[in-house]
């Protein structure tokens, strides 16, 4: 049986309204002791709950009916890729139209925002910017090199077995009519910008960060998700490299440590290196101090295919 004084199991676990204590008859008298916090306008949670980011969240959009969860908090909502210094972070945004009043809650960051109704969705009732439409958001805050991997997550083509899903969640051509719905947003020059060098294929922020690096020392557009064989739908691929040098690219990330990841990863290798390719094979340490390492061994070996083979076109100059 509950104890007189305690606050009902559903509110003593997470943030809560005003109306959800009342409709749990919970008296404001009580919401005054010292277990209970006053977070803003409308909004409580018990002193010794944990913050848990999408509790909060929920929590915020109950109390601010018409307003919607926004950037980096909607960006950790749905899984997307943010920079190390941002990808932890208890950042609670709130975004609203300019017809209602302006957002004063402590601890929370608010925005008046011009949004299409296509650029907000409810997620099990909680109203959130889209994937696309935080992407736009982070415009103002994120690096280009940031937002192309933010980017190149939402354009890249999925894995069904892994994924459960067959489309991306955007294109090119999609998120280019995103952007110049709000030609006047901050940052939107930011987002033209990483536009423009965004691409289908990347399958992690490393694979993008080590392409942009590539383009910066004047090597070759690489081409991704390059196949062995282009017209076998069961071909080992490369994450990246180039056909006519023969040239294969790949970037070894923490789960390719797995055995049975090294198995899959050696087989597909050998593959290349049995039909004349070269692997390189890349880690993190190559990503060290704006990828350098790695674009110094592509400089090298592209040299070393060159001098072997200097009748391919696009290769003279990437010494």
């Amino acid at each position: 049986m509950q104890k007189r004084n305690e606050l009902p199991g559903h509110l003593a676990v997470a943030p809560f309204t005003l109306d959800s204590a009342r409709a749990s008859g919970v008296s404001r008298a009580r919401l005054r002791r010292k277990d209970v916090v006053h977070v803003g306008r409308g909004l409580y949670r018990p002193s010794d709950w944990n913050f848990e980011l999408e509790a909060a969240a929920r929590a915020l959009s109950t109390a601010s009916p018409g307003a919607w969860i926004s950037h980096v908090t909607a960006a950790r909502l749905h899984c997307q890729l943010l920079p190390p210094w941002l990808a932890d972070s208890t950042e609670l945004h709130l975004s609203k139209p300019r017809a209602l009043p302006s957002v004063r809650r402590s601890g929370v960051i608010g925005h008046t925002v011009v949004a299409l109704e296509d650029e907000i969705e409810s997620i099990d009732g909680l109203r959130v910017s889209t994937r696309s439409r935080t992407w736009l958001d982070l415009a103002r805050r994120l690096p280009v090199s940031d937002l192309v991997c933010m980017g190149d997550q939402l354009i890249r083509v999925p894995r069904v077995a892994f994924e459960g899903r067959t489309r991306p969640y955007d294109t090119l051509d999609g998120l280019r009519t995103l952007v110049g719905r709000h030609p006047n947003l901050q940052g939107v020059v930011r987002a033209r910008e990483a536009l423009h060098l965004m691409r289908v294929g990347a399958d992690s922020a490393p694979e993008s960060l080590l392409r942009l690096a590539m383009a910066d020392a004047g090597l070759p557009e690489p081409e991704l998700q390059l196949a062995l064989r282009p017209t076998d739908a069961v071909s080992p691929t490369a994450d990246l490299g180039y056909r006519h040098r023969r040239l294969a690219i790949q970037y070894d990330g923490e789960h390719h440590l797995l055995d049975a990841q090294i198995f899959s990863d050696r087989r597909r290798d050998k593959a290349f290196e049995s039909a004349g390719w070269t692997v390189l094979i890349l880690g993190k340490d190559d990503l060290a101090d704006g990828c350098r390492p790695a674009v110094s061994k592509i400089k090298r070996l592209l040299r070393t295919a060159w001098l072997d083979h200097p009748q391919a076109s696009g290769f003279a100059d990437a010494g």
